[in-house]
């Protein structure tokens, strides 16, 4: 399917020279003289090589037919990580690649959004949030309020964020997966 340049979007599967590409990042440039481009960066499929291309914003690019599909994260082993289709409970194994920094967020049981090329998965989509414990940050100063100033903690996933001052170890909070940024206290 043939659609223009500055249509694509991070995560966006497109085909060029008879390979696959995964778009990691997409941005229409303006300039104040001259042609409008859209700047995107990809990593192929096949090999993981990332390349970076430069198109007019009107130019055709061959977007890839992709069918995305809720999976459910089962495990992680040596070859990589298995998801499980909870309609047909058939098991698909994703390549560490694939996944990328994803891999951080990744829960028993979390329900995610996989993208397949015919039966290869080619990218991966995260809920937006994500609950998790603080292991370690500094201890809550008294008399401190709930300010614009955040202090350092490091997630039970080993991720490092900041935090409000009163958030100390122990308490879950909800962290957008898209950065790492704390979102809000859990309400479990």
């Amino acid at each position: 399917m043939r659609v223009i340049a500055s249509s694509i979007r991070k995560g966006n599967v497109i085909e060029q020279d008879g390979k696959l590409y995964v778009v990691v990042s997409a941005e229409n440039i303006h300039p104040g003289k001259g042609t409008p481009v859209s700047q995107i960066e990809m990593r192929r499929i096949s090999d993981g090589v990332k390349i970076s291309e430069r198109y007019k914003t009107t130019d055709q690019v061959e977007k890839a037919t992709i069918e995305e599909r809720n999976y459910t994260f089962l495990y992680e082993d040596g070859d990589g990580y298995h998801f499980m289709n909870p309609e047909t409970y058939d098991q698909v194994q994703v390549s560490k690649d694939v996944v990328g920094d994803a891999s951080a967020y990744l829960q028993e049981s979390m329900t995610v959004k996989l993208s397949l090329h015919g039966t290869n998965p080619v990218s991966i989509a995260l809920p937006q949030r994500v609950t998790l414990e603080v292991v370690d940050t500094e201890p809550v100063t008294k008399g401190q309020t709930a300010s614009s100033s955040y202090k350092p903690a490091v997630l039970s996933n080993g991720v490092r964020t900041t935090v409000p001052p009163h958030i100390s170890v122990g308490t879950r909070i909800v962290v957008m997966t898209e950065d790492g940024s704390y979102s809000e206290r859990a309400k479990d």
